[in-house]
């Protein structure tokens, strides 16, 4: 199984720790003496190693279709436009995609097939909970079979349907996705927030309404947030962790050859409630425009720390921040300064000597100072497995 940030809860469980009863988005520490008594693997999260993984999985899955049919739409999942084959070979078609993912990239993966992306993710999930019936893949190409699949599909797992949308359908007696397909477009409009909640019953009558999207090359907004590894009440800590933070957004912004125009910082801090027991509070944030559109960390980290002074507040514990770049613009439209001095007019320069060594070396051998030497805010990640495909020094060892 695969604990949250900081080690806090169960994300993700095997279907082994399933059948032992470990809950799902439970605390960690009370499923520790069930993960002890059967020696359940546990495991931190571990992003460097599910990036650089789902990365390869999606380019498999482009080298085997043709251009703009994949739409990556999470870090483990996709959509694909199988329009260019033959309805009688989607089966096995679907069958050689998975096959082929799995001896390339080592994940396991499952496929729904189907006329709309709402009756594919109700597809996809029947493929993943009936394992030995399906192999994992599961095509809903006759009424008949669309049909059984909705019935069995309960309505709060309708991709679109929220908790409290769930709740209200089946005060309305609305149980199964079937139930919900058989409503019209009139009701949709009524009682499913009008637009969103018409297409989503065309799609689960089969009539396409959400279209594939194309892929997103650069990104109109750059954000990096993190729960701290342990609360917070110092300013100091919470300017490092904006620094790094901001130090992060700018190498992802630079990546994408972009500049921005607009810094954000938000900080979260704990609320006590009547019970005695915390929760995270609302986020308190604020933004700046900057003069000029930057990708330089140093410049952006400077406004970004300033605003972490006027958000912060003596004597609250802090538990998460974040920063988020937006106005994004190209980088080429960046004029230099006639009026300034040549050495700081090489900012680009200075900013890819870094990126550069980084990359190599790895773990931030080169960082502004404002980031902090000991960092005592981290997040945990103490049961973190390798990043066996991004780092040569944890490379998996056979013997």
């Amino acid at each position: 199984m695969v604990l949250s940030n900081n080690d806090g809860c169960i994300i993700s469980r095997s279907d082994e720790a399933k059948k032992l009863g470990v809950a799902m988005a439970g605390p960690y520490f009370k499923a520790k003496p069930l993960i002890e008594k059967y020696g359940v693997a546990t495991f931190s999260s571990n992003y460097n190693l599910y990036g650089d993984l789902s990365w390869r999985v999606m380019e498999t899955l482009r080298m085997l279709l043709p251009p703009g049919t994949v739409e990556v739409y999470s870090v483990d999942e996709c959509f694909i436009d199988l329009s260019h084959i033959k309805p009688d070979e989607l089966q096995a078609f679907a069958v050689y995609l998975k096959e082929t993912v799995e001896e390339w990239t080592g994940i396991k993966v499952s496929i729904g097939v189907a006329a709309t992306k709402v009756l594919s993710k109700v597809a996809n999930r029947l493929s993943k909970k009936h394992k030995e019936a399906t192999q994992g893949v599961l095509v809903l190409d006759t009424p008949g079979r669309i049909q059984q699949a909705l019935q069995k599909t309960p309505v709060e797992d309708v991709w679109g349907v929220g908790y409290q949308y769930a709740e209200k359908l089946r005060r309305l007696n609305i149980n199964t996705a079937y139930d919900l397909s058989k409503q019209d477009i009139v009701w949709a409009n009524k009682h499913l927030g009008g637009v969103t909640g018409s297409r989503l019953i065309r799609e689960l009558k089969g009539i396409e309404s959400i279209g594939m999207k194309e892929e997103l090359v650069n990104k109109k907004m750059i954000a990096t947030t993190r729960m701290f590894g342990s609360p917070v009440t110092e300013l100091q800590d919470i300017r490092e962790a904006i620094a790094t933070y901001t130090s992060r957004a700018a190498e992802k912004l630079r990546r994408q050859y972009s500049a921005a125009n607009i810094i954000n910082v938000f900080i979260v801090p704990k609320e006590e409630s009547h019970n005695t027991r915390f929760r995270h509070g609302p986020s308190i944030g604020s933004y700046v425009v900057l003069p000029q559109a930057s990708s330089a960390t140093n410049e952006l980290i400077k406004p970004a720390v300033a605003l972490v002074e006027r958000l912060y507040e003596s004597g609250k514990i802090y538990k998460k921040a974040g920063v988020m770049l937006s106005g994004i613009v190209p980088d080429t439209s960046i004029q230099g300064n006639l009026f300034t001095p040549p050495a700081e007019n090489k900012s680009r320069l200075l900013m890819s000597m870094i990126d550069n060594v980084n990359f190599a070396m790895r773990d931030d051998v080169l960082k502004f100072a404002a980031s902090g030497t000991s960092r005592d805010w981290k997040m945990r990640q103490e049961l973190r497995s390798p990043r066996y495909t991004t780092r040569w020094d944890e490379l998996f060892e056979i013997k």
